[in-house]
């Protein structure tokens, strides 16, 4: 049996999920894990070493470099042959999961992760159950059990 796939922390889900190129033909979509799109953020956009981008995301170097690597093959088959990339799922945690109860004040940290995990707006207090709440940046992280 396959031993279970880490999971990945990254730091917060996109906004734009989809990029369709003009004159789209028909194509099938490339699917980039959002675990894949935090490598290339890491990496590319920040400019950390390998170490830097394993150690933010939680993982060893060599699972970053085969994250890093699945990934940029991905990006470069869609702009190469004009295919869209579709960013959705993978095996992940999202950082700074700490909330603050603006009813009760209770501050407390969820554990998310992308197999069934709550997400934001399902999260009620632990204490008094209200959902008004906000998010506080905070560097407490858990790993996920769960693989998407």
């Amino acid at each position: 049996m396959p031993r279970r796939r880490c999971c990945g922390r990254i730091d917060e889900t996109i906004a734009c999920q989809t990029f369709i190129p003009q004159g789209y033909s028909r194509w099938p979509e490339v699917l980039v894990r959002l675990e894949e799109l935090e490598a290339i953020r890491l990496k590319d956009k920040v400019g950390l070493d390998q170490a830097e981008c394993a150690a933010s995301m939680g993982i060893s170097r060599a699972t970053f470099q085969r994250i890093l690597g699945a990934a940029r093959e991905k990006i470069a088959t869609a702009l190469v042959e004009g295919r869209p990339i579709i960013i959705q799922g993978g095996n992940y945690t999202i950082k700074n999961r700490v909330f603050e109860c603006l009813n009760c004040r209770h501050i407390w940290e969820e554990e998310p992760c992308s197999a069934g995990g709550k997400h934001g707006y399902e999260i009620t207090c632990p204490q008094c159950g209200d959902l008004k709440k906000r998010r506080l940046d905070s560097g407490l992280k858990r790993p996920c059990d769960g693989q998407f």
